[in-house]
This record gives structure tokens, sequence and C-alpha cells, in this order.
């Protein structure tokens, strides 16, 4: 029986989240006939973003056009794409179960998360609006779009400096803004003055928008700065939280920049036969690399079912063997 054609019990994995990771492990796994179920839930981070960069050859693809092309092929090699959200995950004999919001459950040998990461942005009246249009966080993401326009860096973290600093790349026209921070250093500030990036004095209370377009940032004496976008770096948190019935948990980033769910290279977390993808375990992960390590998660999975077949497949021959010689 080709393995697509197998019944929704006996899954080879379960892929939960639909975004470019999950799509493009699901895409990898199908494609070497493995039965495949993707949970998505439908809320891809980067939806407010016009297009997405970087993707070699696809560069300004509209994001949701992204993924639906990318449903398209993994249905088109016999994959099922199941529109619920997953909420919780159990070990059982041999794989794991993933129960749904809708009521559904799915059982598979082997699980792979790409649930991604939820944003934490600093609580300033306007921002979380303009979020993934034109306030933004990465510059190889949506730097090109605002070159030579006025940027400003709010100071949201140790990322904050290094952030101004890239974007200077772009724009001559950066402003740094400490917030609530206690603003940069003598060296920082030495740094900032040599790349000809001004420092705004005081705490921002909010941002002004005209005709839909980000136009300035207020500050809480009064004073507006224009700009034209603001980078922001904001606190990453993995949503994790489907993989805490498989003893799995997220903790802090070591660079400080958020919580994610731990693995190894190839995705495979602490528990064995479950493997991550994606921003859940790469807090900084743009599209094309996120899309990578869904390859490299389902091709490191894929290796783990032959080798198991494998072993089974010797296991019966040897037994088949032995029958056949006690016969005589």
């Amino acid at each position: 029986m080709n393995a697509m054609e197998k019944n929704l019990s006996e899954l080879d994995v379960v892929v939960v989240g639909g975004g470019v990771a999950g799509l493009s492990g699901a895409l990898t796994l199908v494609r070497s006939r493995r039965s495949v179920v993707v949970v998505d839930s439908g809320e891809p981070r980067n939806a407010p973003a016009a297009a997405a960069h970087g993707l070699l050859s696809r560069d300004g693809i509209p994001p949701l056009e992204l993924l639906k092309a990318g449903r398209e092929e993994v249905a088109g090699y016999g994959g099922r794409i199941v529109s619920d959200r997953a909420v919780a995950a159990r070990p059982v004999d041999g794989g794991f179960v993933v129960e749904t919001e809708g009521g559904s459950s799915f059982t598979a040998r082997r699980l792979l998360v790409t649930t991604g990461l939820a944003d934490e942005l600093p609580a300033i009246d306007g921002l979380r609006e303009r979020w993934g249009r034109d306030v933004l966080h990465c510059p190889y993401c949506h730097g090109w779009e605002v070159r030579d326009l006025p940027i400003g860096v709010l100071a949201t973290g140790p990322a904050s400096m290094h952030q101004a600093l890239l974007f200077r790349q772009l724009s001559p026209r950066v402003t740094y803004f400490p917030h609530t921070g206690p603003g940069p250093d003598a060296e920082q500030s030495e740094r900032l003055a040599a790349l000809g990036i001004a420092v705004a004095d005081g705490e921002v209370a909010g941002l002004d928008v005209e005709d839909d377009r980000l136009a300035a940032v207020r500050l809480s004496s009064g004073v507006r700065v224009p700009v034209s976008a603001l980078a922001v770096a904001p606190r990453f948190v993995a949503r994790g939280g489907v993989l805490s019935g498989l003893g799995l948990t997220v903790v802090e980033h070591p660079m400080g920049v958020g919580m994610y769910v731990e693995s190894d290279d190839s995705g495979l977390t602490g528990v064995p036969g479950v493997w991550v993808a994606g921003n859940v375990t790469d807090l900084m992960a743009g599209v094309p690399a996120a899309a990578a390590a869904g390859v490299r998660a389902a091709a490191a999975m894929n290796a783990d079912l032959v080798a198991t077949d494998a072993d089974a497949a010797v296991a019966a021959y040897r037994k088949s063997a032995a029958g056949v010689a006690d016969a005589r």
C-alpha cells in the first residue's frame, strides 16, 4: 500500500504549524512518500507584511500568497492540510497524538512542531497597529524598502545599538530613541556620532500617522521627530505550548532576546521523535532560513523513519529465517 494511502491513524508525521518551515518540511516528507498531515490555525506571524523578501526567485511575494502556493504543493503530493489549532500533544506507543481545538486528533510516528513565535512589543500608543508595515525589526526583510528615508530606532534592549548600525547602512537619516532606558554609553555615543546618527532626548509617548503612513515619533515633551519607519527589536517568545504535554518547555535564549525551544542542528528536541523548525527554535530566522530549517528537519525525520523501518525489517527477516531453520 502506498504511504499516502494509509489510514490517518497510521500517519508518519504530523506537522503542527503551516508557515514556511512547516510547509517546507511537509513538502520534503511527502516527496519521500511519507504520509503527512499539517495542522495550521491560519495565523502567520508575517501576515501584516506586504511582502516577503530575500527568498531567491520569489523576492517580494506577499506572505499569504507564498503560503497558499506552499499548501497547494504539499496537497499536490498527497499531504493533507487541516485548518485547525493544535492544542495538545502526548506520547503513545510508537508515536504521538495531537489533539485540536476543533475536536480532532491525529496519531503519527513522528512530530514536527513549527508554531513560530509571538512578538512582545513595547506598550507605545499606535505601535502595534503599524507592526509589519512601517514599524519593523529586520533590515534584511524590509530595509531596502525604507532606504534613504528618515528611520527611527527604538531602544528596547541589547540588540538596539546593533540595529541602529544596520539601518544606518540603509539610510543617512537615522535617529536613535533611548526611550525609557539609560541611553547610550560614552563608547556607543561616539559610534553614533561618528556615523551621523542623532539621539533623541526623552521618552517616546506615541506615533503620529498621516494618510495611513507613519509620520513621526512623538516624545512625552510634545516634540515630534519625523520618521517614515521605526525599527523595534521585540522580545521573541516561542509558541511552544503544544509541547508541554511532552515535557518540553520554552527556555530563555542565551542572547537574551526571548524564549525558545531547544534543539540540535537538525531540529531534534530532547524528546525522541519530536523535531522543531523555524522561529519556535530559531528566534531570528527569516523566511529563507525558516524554510531551510523545515527541509533539514524533514530530512532528519525521514532518515530516522528509514532506519526504524530497516531495523523492523531485519528483525522480521531474522525471525522468519529462524522459523525456516527450525522447520528443517
